[in-house]
């Protein structure tokens, strides 16, 4: 696993070899995914959440890119170590994580945000809930976006927000705009 671009970009990441529910967002598909955003989005302005954080990677990206605010929210103990141990060692000094379960962190959240990225497990029951817990609860800024990494069984374009979807192999990722803001 590399950081593609940026200030650390081209930077090797060893994740553990034991991940438990893990399941990296691909280096080709986190590419096309950020050729995306580089060219719809500000890295500079963004406060982002990264929903199962898992290895970290996506929000690596997105600080090697010069995203000040960085929130990532990742309830494996041993998941949650890994990236804390690699914020450190990369310099990253501006992410926040919260070792909490991603549905309960949702529930009681009172912030906003401009880009939130959720790449849960594929098999995860409750995967259909993300987008209308995001939109119910207004956790997007206005103009803000949410991207879901999931599989081609899932199907979010009749969900509130929804505006497109990128494929990469089996790996699809949904993206919605809140256009309507607060």
């Amino acid at each position: 696993m590399r950081i593609i671009s940026g200030q650390w970009g081209g930077r090797k990441i060893q994740p553990p070899s034991s991940m438990p529910h893990t399941r990296p967002t691909t280096d080709m598909a986190r590419e096309g995914l950020f050729n995306i955003l580089e060219n719809n989005l500000d890295f500079d302005a963004l406060k982002t959440l990264d929903l199962f954080g898992g290895t970290g990677a996506i929000s690596y990206e997105l600080a090697s890119r010069g995203v000040k605010d960085l929130t990532v929210v990742e309830k494996d103990p041993k998941m949650a170590f890994f990236i804390s141990d690699t914020t450190k060692k990369i310099g990253i000094d501006n992410l926040h994580l919260i070792k909490q379960d991603v549905f309960s962190f949702l529930n009681n959240c009172t912030e906003s945000y401009n880009l939130i990225f959720a790449g849960p497990p594929y098999a995860l029951i409750e995967i259909d809930e993300l987008p209308q817990i995001i939109f119910k609860r207004n956790l997007l800024s206005e103009n803000g976006w949410f991207i879901l990494e999931h599989t081609p069984r899932n199907d979010y374009k009749s969900f509130e927000g929804y505006r497109t979807e990128r494929k990469y192999g089996t790996t699809i990722f949904s993206i919605f705009i809140n256009k309507t803001g607060k």
